[in-house]
């Protein structure tokens, strides 16, 4: 099992991110977009959300983990561990969803924080963070995830709607841009990213002829439960499991037993937030 390294925590105290490349194997993966692909109720249930510049981008969202191969990645040993480490102490699984920008189309997500926006969800600190997993390979040309490094530093920055998004100050951001460097997450399958809550991060429309779809699981700690009852869930202690279970629920489709949060369940666009 991989763990975080010394070097590594200090770089997301610093950076507010960390790569790990090959986190998980290409055995993994391969579970991973096989369930993604046959699951028909992931793509059934997703909810295209307008960028404000003409495009959008489609996206299906969770709060239980479920009992399949992502539930099992969700409750891995391996990532909890890793999000144990970052965070300094007991986390819980906050949500999980998956972005998906088709060949040739899918719209921008605007640069915003994950703090932005939990902070109304009645969590009183950003300790908080999102893990970044490619289901296929992710680049420049296929609209991959880019991070603002250290801006997370600049505490919580003030959001509002961009389209059917919710979008960071712009003029702060602009600063921002010019002040930090800005990093691209390109990467295969089984690379991951860690980010912090407060970290600004966007991403840009898929211009090539190849998929990109990217899965994003969220922690929180079990000491930042929310004092708001809200569509995502409060602290309950995650059954971690062994990392084999991802291959070994190969088989496993959650399916309509998974709830999958859509427009229609909450009139906030927040709901769709946290997104890459």
């Amino acid at each position: 099992m991989q763990s975080i390294s010394g070097d590594e925590l200090d770089a997301f105290r610093s950076d507010g991110y960390v790569i790990k490349r090959g986190f998980y194997s290409q055995a993994e993966m391969a579970v991973l977009h096989d369930v993604f692909q046959t699951d028909s109720s992931i793509q059934d249930r997703a909810t295209g959300i307008a960028d404000g510049h003409g495009g959008a981008t489609e996206i299906a969202l969770w709060n239980e983990p479920g009992e399949d191969s992502f539930g099992a990645l969700a409750r891995g040993e391996r990532i909890v561990a890793a999000a144990t480490a970052l965070l300094g102490g007991e986390v819980y699984h906050y949500h999980s969803k998956i972005t998906m920008k088709r060949p040739g189309s899918g719209g921008t997500w605007v640069w915003h924080q994950d703090f932005g926006y939990w902070y109304s969800n009645g969590c009183l600190l950003p300790d908080m963070l999102t893990v970044a997993i490619p289901l296929d390979p992710m680049s420049e040309a296929n609209g991959c995830l880019h991070v603002l490094a250290g801006s997370q530093r600049m505490g919580r920055i003030e959001h509002g709607l961009v389209g059917a998004q919710t979008g960071a100050d712009p003029e702060r951001v602009r600063h921002a841009q010019e002040r930090f460097e800005d990093i691209p997450f390109e990467g295969q399958p089984g690379d991951v990213m860690f980010f912090h809550s407060n970290t600004l991060h966007t991403s840009a429309p898929n211009r090539s002829a190849n998929p990109r779809n990217l899965l994003l699981v969220a922690f929180n700690t079990r000491e930042n439960d929310p004092y708001l009852e809200h569509h995502h869930p409060r602290y309950s202690p995650i059954d971690v499991l062994a990392d084999s279970a991802i291959v070994e629920r190969a088989g496993v489709r959650a399916g309509e037993s998974r709830f999958f949060h859509r427009a229609a369940d909450d009139r906030s666009t927040e709901t769709f937030q946290t997104l890459g």
